[in-house]
């Protein structure tokens, strides 16, 4: 297995222990989580830098990663529902829209399909990356004893629940509208793609 494909299923196997870590009540386990998150996500730049790069690019390469990398983002948001940070039915369109485009496009790849993409999908990407960042940072940074005891009120405005409902209202809607326009812009291939399947079943 290729070093590129090597840093794919470490990318899964860190997802668990993120998970388990991250949702414990112990601060310094909170705290080594975010350290876990972000060496699984530096392995996401630095496998797809190899693959284009070396051109360590294969079959099992294209279908692996993106599902490595919709493994740790969802887990992530599942482990904000359950602390009851986010709101679970937001949680799981996001999902569900990541995951039917997502199997859409290694379907497309299986039978040398291209579909095209939108700089909306870039900026959804951005949106959801960049909350489930700030979430996981300041979630973490509030079991860190010395940062709560300059601020004690601070956490509570950081966290606050009408604001963080209000932007993931917003960046699920947007995740959608994203999805839609997706499977509108490539209703004829995604046509021809799924007659296409079902002659060959």
């Amino acid at each position: 297995m290729i070093l590129p494909n090597q840093l794919t299923v470490l990318r899964i196997i860190l997802t668990p222990i993120f998970l388990v870590l991250f949702l414990s009540d112990d601060p310094l386990l909170i705290q080594i989580s975010l350290g876990v998150f972000i060496i699984a996500a530096i392995t996401d730049w630095y496998d797809g830098w190899l693959a284009r790069k070396f051109n360590y690019i294969t079959e099992w390469g294209k279908f692996l990663d993106p599902l490595a990398d919709k493994i740790l983002t969802s887990t992530a948001f599942i482990a904000l529902v359950v602390l009851g940070i986010l709101e679970l039915w937001m949680v799981i369109l996001i999902i569900l829209r990541d995951i039917i485009v997502t199997l859409l496009r290694l379907l497309a790849d299986h039978r040398k399909i291209s579909f095209s993409t939108s700089r909306s999908a870039q900026w959804k990407t951005f949106f959801q990356m960049f909350f489930l960042y700030y979430l996981l940072l300041v979630y973490t940074a509030q079991t860190v004893h010395w940062i709560t005891n300059i601020n004690p009120g601070l956490f509570e405005n950081l966290l606050n629940p009408v604001l963080i409902y209000f932007v993931m209202l917003f960046i699920t809607l947007f995740t959608l509208f994203t999805g839609f326009t997706y499977l509108f812009s490539n209703r004829i291939l995604i046509k021809q793609l799924l007659h296409f399947e079902t002659k060959s079943n």
